[in-house]
């Protein structure tokens, strides 16, 4: 298997895939960030492409940025319309260039929860 880096949201409080949140990821060098994309998660809250591909991969820090908060603004029941979360920023590193990393967020309006997956 290629090496990639890859996430997955799901929406914990409507039990449900979590459908067109913005998600973007940063390298980080010491105290400068640069962002190297802004993606969208498509209907299985996954990203259409991995956020790196094979030929993308390198060793160094990283975050990504969850943008919970939009993305339970546009849900229509009232409980989902105060903001407790905004931006959820994963901040991580890639030690290995040739493996495969994955980080999923499993989210609500008001709590979230990371691990490395498979």
């Amino acid at each position: 298997m290629p090496a990639k880096l890859s996430t997955h949201v799901l929406d914990t409080a409507h039990g449900c895939p979590a459908c067109d949140m913005q998600i973007e990821l940063w390298s980080i060098t010491g105290s400068h960030r640069t962002l190297l994309k802004t993606v969208r998660t498509n209907s299985d809250g996954r990203t259409d492409s991995p956020l790196l591909a094979p030929e993308e991969m390198r060793e160094g820090q990283f975050e990504i940025i969850f943008g919970v908060g939009d993305y339970f603004a546009q849900k229509s029941d009232a409980q989902t319309k105060a903001r407790f979360l905004d931006h959820v920023p994963v901040r991580f590193s890639i030690p290995d260039a040739t493996a495969s990393y994955h980080v999923p967020l499993l989210c609500s309006p008001w709590s979230y929860s990371t691990y490395r997956g498979s």
